[in-house]
Parts: C-alpha cells; structure tokens; sequence
C-alpha cells in the first residue's frame, strides 16, 4: 500500500484549496511533506521553483518565513507553561523577523479577535476555540503568505467552530493569503474553499472548483462523501448555519 501515488498539487497566492477524504486516506501525510517534515520516495516538492526538503532550522528558515502551520490540536501545539504572547512571539525570534515583537503579537491578537492584554495569560486559561484563534495568530505573526492547515476546527462544537472558521476567512480573503486546508468535513472545505481535490486511498480522484465538485461530482466516492452529509452541506450553501 502506498499512504500517495501520483499526487500532484499546485497552491498558487491569493488559492483557498481544500484537500478533502477519510481518515487514512494520506492528507496527513502529504501535508506532512508540504511542510517538509518528511521527504517523499519519490517526486520533489518546490516552492516559488526551490526544491524544499527535510533539514536543518537554519536550512529552512526561508521557507518557514512564508509558510506556516495551523495545527489540529492547538492544545498540544501550545507549552502549557509559556504565556500565549510569548508562543506567537516564537516564531518571530527564531525567523529573526525585524519587527517590534510586543507590538507584532499585540497585532496579531486582535485579528483574531482575541485582546492584546490577554499575551500574559497560559493556554489553560482560554477556551478550545480561543487557543485555535492563538494557533492562527502565531501561524499569522511572521507574515507569511501562505497557511497550512490541518483539520484546524474538527475538534470544535459547532458554535465555535463557525466563529473561528468565519474569523479565517475573514483574515484570508482581505491578506490574499494562501491557504491549502486538509480536512474531512466538507461543509467546512465548502465554506472556505474555492478550489477542492478529493483524496482515496493515497491517489486525488476528483479535482475542480468547489461549486462543480459539490454541484456535479463525476467520481462515485466523491458523491459517496456528499451523500454521507446532505443536511449540513445544503443548509451551508443556503445560508442558515453562520
């Protein structure tokens, strides 16, 4: 079994790109070698036409200056003991990004909603939904210009986790940022994404606009993964969950 045969993926500045399919089916992975923590067994990765593999901080620190990740589980991602306005300071001192880092995380904080005041507080005193807005605003403090994100709002309950998507598309759209999104729910991908590529078993099956995937899947896994949530899908695409 290979966990990807054959994936080819483009992410352009200014693309929301959902990468969609059960668990198992390798997005974990290919995200994996997106962010340069694995290399594949074959086939190259690039960015901006320079090859990008495994390696050293100080080998990748180019690369990490523009691409940043947005965790599944900002819990585990966040030190438990350092003050949130130190974590999305981290990013800044070891990019040796040349801005007045106070001001940088106080900026930061309030795009995602969150008060400034609130640097000095640890994780444990926010809520899941507040840690994920962290999550975002340390991915957001070096500037990057493109965001990885995976599964960022799965382990959410359904008010939040509309609030924090609605605040991510907010900050996208205005940023021309580019944002490659791996998830398994499709109501998410459709609200986010204009662009969307189904995975199975390793291998892309279906892969267009978010609008012709969702309104005319030509794959029958594809119209399987629709049909397994017709409810939240059509209620989405008409409105009425915000």
């Amino acid at each position: 079994m290979h966990a990807l045969n054959g994936v080819d993926v483009e992410l352009h500045a200014g693309e929301r790109v959902g990468i969609v399919g059960e668990s198992g089916c390798g997005k974990s992975t290919l995200l994996r070698m997106l962010l340069a923590l694995e290399a594949p067994d074959e086939g190259t990765v690039s960015y901006r036409d320079q090859p990008v593999q495994p390696g050293g901080a100080r080998s990748l620190r180019w690369f990490r200056s523009e691409v940043q990740f947005v965790p599944q589980d900002p819990w585990s991602s966040l030190n438990p003991r350092m003050r949130i306005g130190d974590a999305i300071a981290e990013p800044l001192r070891y990019l040796r990004v040349p801005v007045d880092r106070e001001q940088r995380v106080a900026d930061v904080l309030r795009l995602v909603g969150l008060e400034p005041e609130m640097a000095g507080r640890r994780p444990a005193a926010f809520s899941g939904g507040q840690r994920q807005r962290i999550a975002i605003a340390r991915a957001l403090a070096p500037s990057p210009r493109f965001l990885l994100a995976d599964e960022p709002v799965t382990a959410l309950d359904a008010s939040v986790r509309s609030r924090v998507l609605g605040r991510l598309r907010d900050l996208v759209e205005p940023e021309g940022l580019g944002l490659l999104l791996v998830t398994h729910d499709l109501a998410v991908v459709r609200r986010l994404c204009d662009r969307v590529m189904v995975m199975r078993a390793g291998e892309i099956v279906e892969h267009g606009s978010t609008d012709d995937v969702f309104g005319s899947p030509t794959h029958d896994y594809t119209r399987t993964l629709l049909d397994s949530v017709p409810r939240l899908s059509s209620c989405l695409s008409e409105g009425v969950v915000e």
